[in-house]
């Protein structure tokens, strides 16, 4: 019997296949139709963790700017992740419950995701920026039962109301559980499939730039198969090193640090630093053999003020994301490595929409072209029609 692992995994293996191909990839790629029973990270990352071919790769690599750095294997994040889903759930996390998940880059942010989502639960990504205004704001809309969040931010919380559990990583403080206890529970994995394909698996506040954040919430396949399109975008392979530059607690993390590399059964790198260092940042891509990076237009304008050298033995694509990168930009790196940055567009509410593809002519300024499985059509917003002439348009996804 066809299951819903071997559906998801043959349209990886398609989309992977024949994206440098764009034309085949619009006209032959679907989006596996699963239904049913179907949880991504038992039913996709349990899978490719026990598989004897990608269990002892490293799934997770995270570098300080120190020097210090943890490599935690696809087989031990998914041993780590059952820890902790057995432990959360003896706290009394269940099926749909909402848990707001505040951590920086570090390995308890991982394991938590897969945990919360090995449970049922819901997760809420959320910045370690906000404040208790906000917290209360997320906490409130957004329903959240429990809190997973680092020590240090423990005194944000103390004047923000609601019946919510606590849990801290690092020295709890009074009226906190502490999350290393997990580390000492025997573990219930592996853990089965708890939910169906329309249940909630994250929830996400938007930035709030121009209104009151909204909720978006995510089912269990609007994120982790949608993100097959920002996969094939990244260009990422099986066995590869990703590198993206993103913070926690927004859509592009999940994007670009969790969704797409895991996908493509890649290595998620991480280089943390409290101080921009090009330099540092340019050892980094060639010590850890990155094969595909993504930065924002900030990033990239700050690499070109240093001696970039030859390109990253191991690089072989780069992107920028978050706005359009400026032409001089894009033209030093093509000098100096031979490799085009490829731009994309997507927002909290969906996946990759729209972006340069892998192996395609770039033109200069455009973001690019519907992705495969992606119909977009361009908009006139006053008039509702196919825009007549270069102004202003609004993208519609699917068919008018």
């Amino acid at each position: 019997m066809t299951t819903n692992t071997d559906l998801y995994r043959s349209a990886r293996d398609h989309l992977v296949a024949v994206i440098g191909d764009y034309a085949k990839a619009v006209e032959t790629f679907t989006w596996p139709r699963l239904t049913g029973r179907f949880n991504w990270a038992t039913d996709w990352f349990d899978v490719i963790a026990s598989d004897p071919v990608t269990a002892d790769r490293t799934a997770l690599w995270i570098v300080e700017q120190d020097g210090a750095e943890q490599k935690v294997t696809f087989a031990d994040m998914a041993h780590r992740s059952d820890r902790v889903a057995t432990w959360l759930e003896r706290l009394g996390v269940g099926k749909g419950d909402r848990v707001i998940l505040m951590l920086g880059n570090q390995v308890e942010l991982w394991e938590a995701m897969l945990a919360v989502s090995k449970l049922g639960a819901v997760i809420m990504p959320t910045t370690g920026a906000l404040g208790p205004a906000d917290l209360a704001d997320r906490i409130g809309r957004g329903g959240a039962g429990y809190v997973i969040a680092n020590a240090a931010d423990a005194p944000k919380f103390v004047d923000v109301p609601g019946d919510y559990l606590r849990i801290a990583v690092g020295d709890a403080p009074q009226g906190w559980h502490s999350y290393s206890d997990a580390r000492d529970v025997v573990s219930a994995g592996p853990f089965t499939a708890r939910t169906d394909v329309d249940d909630a698996m994250l929830v996400y506040f938007t930035s709030g730039t121009t209104s009151r954040p909204k909720l978006v919430e995510h089912s269990q396949v609007s994120y982790p198969v949608g993100h097959l399109s920002t996969m094939a975008w990244i260009g990422a392979r099986p066995g590869d090193v990703h590198l993206a530059i993103s913070s926690p607690g927004w859509a592009k993390h999940a994007w670009s640090c969790f969704f797409a590399p895991w996908i493509a059964e890649a290595t998620i790198f991480v280089y943390n630093y409290t101080r921009f260092d090009a330099a540092a940042l340019l050892g980094q891509l060639r010590r850890a053999e990155v094969s595909t990076f993504c930065a924002p237009p900030t990033v990239w304008r700050m690499l070109i003020q240093a001696h970039l050298g030859d390109r990253p033995a191991a690089l072989r694509e780069v992107l920028g994301a978050g706005e359009p990168l400026n032409p001089d930009v894009i033209a030093r790196i093509e000098k100096a490595w031979g490799l085009t940055i490829r731009d994309g567009f997507g927002q909290t509410e969906t996946t990759l929409q729209v972006g340069n593809t892998p192996g395609q002519p770039v033109k200069a300024g455009s973001m690019g072209r519907p992705m495969p499985g992606v119909p977009v059509v361009l908009v006139d917003p006053v008039t509702a029609n196919s825009p007549t002439k270069a102004r202003s348009v609004s993208i519609w996804l699917g068919n008018r």
